[in-house]
């Protein structure tokens, strides 16, 4: 099977989509599939490698501050080249992980089957997150965002009027149509149950086309516990939940002050004064780390939290805990009751609900390690029986399979 991958990111570029995208391209050549990635070049990255099955062409698409979402739908003349054409040729099919939707009807132009694999909302909503940052609540407008939704997103993303401003108009009119692109899609990959079901309720044309195929399981180790600390990997973003994590930890501190410390990651930058503010409440504010910090950091957290507002599909942070063996204290929403089906080793608390998660908080910080991780390795070995690799490659292939055939 020849598979050619459209991702204007890759691996180590992006989040958790991206992520997901690379472990597929990675299992599927290994079980022998040829797999061609075409991405987005970023500094002396070289412009073409190869790994036995996987080959990686990286073109100059868009610079590295530029909007992704928009800037690949303005890449008509790459879409549209010699070299693209003789890709999509040389393809079985081909396989949209994240943006790349106007790719998605001239593909079916030259007959051949298109996979779209959605790891947000937005076939439904484009800022991608279903979340009406105005009234503070899940959204339910299909694509209708409003520039006051907009503004109000962008704002708290701490962007500069400029780019406030290019997104609601970009948002509230390009958006719309970009999304609905995806209709033109063969099949379409939602990553939780819960995701699919946001996504159809809003757009039901989707359902027949639409399967679930949980992300692959990333590749890490169990890492020793040696400290009593929680980890918050969000950053200060509203919809990761960290402004109920500074109200929680505030009323935790009217009782007990200074019991608890939370290492907070992706704070680079951060304004002195803030940081004492934070730190003042039992926050460590982090930057951004690697492999080897993550392992150090993990030594020293008991439990993860994970307090998001929003219907966060299948977050990746969660996966990590669980396979590390560490407490997580998580929001009831999205796909994260899923990721957690027959596990102890967590405590949900209702979006928003600042009270709820201080009491959790003060629970965990009352555990013993050893009881902890004792109570993780169990959690792992039952999450490794309801997700895994190999049932994620054999879902993911027999759609592919039935494409072809």
């Amino acid at each position: 099977m020849r598979i050619l991958f459209l991702s204007e990111l890759f691996y180590p570029h992006g989040g958790g989509a991206e992520l997901a995208s690379y472990l597929y391209a990675k299992f599927l050549a290994e079980k022998g599939s040829d797999v061609v990635v075409i991405t987005n070049r970023f500094g002396e990255e070289p412009a073409y490698s190869i790994n036995d099955h996987l080959t990686t062409y990286r073109l100059d698409l868009f610079g590295a501050n530029s909007s992704v979402k928009y800037s690949i739908f303005k890449r008509f003349d790459i879409l549209l080249s010699s070299f693209m054409r003789k890709m999509i040729d040389w393809a079985d099919l081909v396989y949209i992980p994240r943006f790349w939707y106007s790719a998605i009807p001239y593909v079916k132009s030259l007959g051949k089957p298109v996979i779209t694999h959605l790891h947000d909302y937005f076939p439904i909503c484009s800022l991608s997150n279903s979340f009406d940052m105005s009234q503070k609540s899940v959204c339910t407008k299909n694509l209708s965002c409003s520039q006051k939704c907009i503004y109000a997103y962008e704002i708290t993303q701490g962007r500069s009027s400029t780019q406030v401003l290019t997104s609601m108009v970009l948002n509230s009119t390009l958006g719309r149509f970009v999304g609905k692109l995806v209709r033109f899609s063969d099949a379409i990959i939602c990553v939780s149950k819960k995701h699919r079901e946001v996504i159809v309720e809003q757009e039901n044309s989707l359902a027949k086309k639409t399967s679930v195929v949980y992300n692959p399981l990333p590749l890490i180790s169990d890492v020793e516990l040696q400290g009593d600390d929680f980890g918050f990997f969000g950053g200060p973003n509203y919809l990761k939940g960290f402004h109920v994590l500074t109200k929680s930890l505030k009323q935790i501190n009217e009782t007990k002050p200074k019991s608890v410390k939370v290492h907070c990651t992706k704070f680079s930058g951060l304004d002195r004064k803030i940081g004492d503010c934070l730190t003042k409440i039992g926050i460590s504010p982090i930057g951004k780390l690697v492999e080897d910090d993550y392992m150090n950091l993990y030594k020293k957290i008991k439990a993860v939290i994970v307090p998001s507002v929003w219907h966060e599909p299948w977050p990746y942070v969660v996966v990590e805990a669980i396979i590390r063996g560490r407490f997580v204290i998580a929001s009831r929403i999205g796909g994260m009751p899923e990721q957690f089906e027959g596990c102890k080793n967590v405590i949900f608390c209702e979006p928003g609900n600042s009270r709820q998660l201080a009491e959790a908080i003060g629970v965990v910080s009352d555990m013993k390690r050893d009881e902890i991780f004792e109570a993780g390795m169990k959690d792992k070995k039952n999450f490794n029986m309801n997700f895994n690799n190999a049932k994620s490659i054999r879902d993911f292939t027999n759609i592919c399979e039935n494409l072809i055939h």
